[in-house]
């Protein structure tokens, strides 16, 4: 059982990880069509020693490839007043330290865009691997959960539902 993670202080293997460049993606669609926004700017970090999950990243950062979609986007979310996404929590399953294979993660906490915080679990995946820990995460977003009302013109209204992507790996302070 050494070195097998089940969030008590003082276990085997008690490591922090961090990462200042990871990969966020979203899509969201409207009538006829899909459009994803990325950032390479996801910062955070995953202590094991007590299953803390913290990350955030500056909403500014996110581009569509639309200057005229980016500038309307950060309108929306109000980045001036709210420039960031944040998440804070705790790993709420099991992880294997002595384990190179992808294992199934989850985390539990607050997540807070445009000023509002919600309490989120999501599922990903975390492996071990000899450059660090590999984080993926996916989740779906309601935009109006965060009191965001959708953009659109006329009729047409971007949906409601984003869906989240986030890749990253977090590397040991040394």
């Amino acid at each position: 059982m050494l070195g097998f993670l089940t969030g008590i202080p003082g276990v085997a293997s008690a490591q922090v990880f961090y990462t200042e460049e990871g990969d966020v993606e979203f899509t969201s669609e409207v009538p006829l069509h899909s459009f994803t926004g990325t950032s390479n700017h996801l910062t955070g970090k995953i202590s094991l020693p007590d299953s803390t999950v913290d990350f955030y990243l500056d909403l500014t950062t996110l581009d569509t490839g639309n200057g005229k979609r980016d500038k309307d986007m950060r309108e929306t979310l109000e980045t001036e007043m709210y420039p960031f996404g944040e998440f804070f929590g705790k790993l709420t399953s099991d992880f294997d330290t002595t384990s190179s294979a992808p294992q199934e993660a989850r985390v539990r906490g607050g997540f807070k865009i445009h000023g509002v915080s919600k309490t989120v679990t999501i599922a990903g995946t975390l492996q071990q691997t000899p450059a660090g820990l590999k984080l993926g995460a996916a989740w779906t977003l309601n935009l109006t959960d965060y009191n965001i009302k959708p953009p659109g013109i006329l009729f047409y209204r971007v949906s409601e539902e984003v869906e989240i992507k986030i890749d990253a790996l977090l590397k040991v302070n040394e």
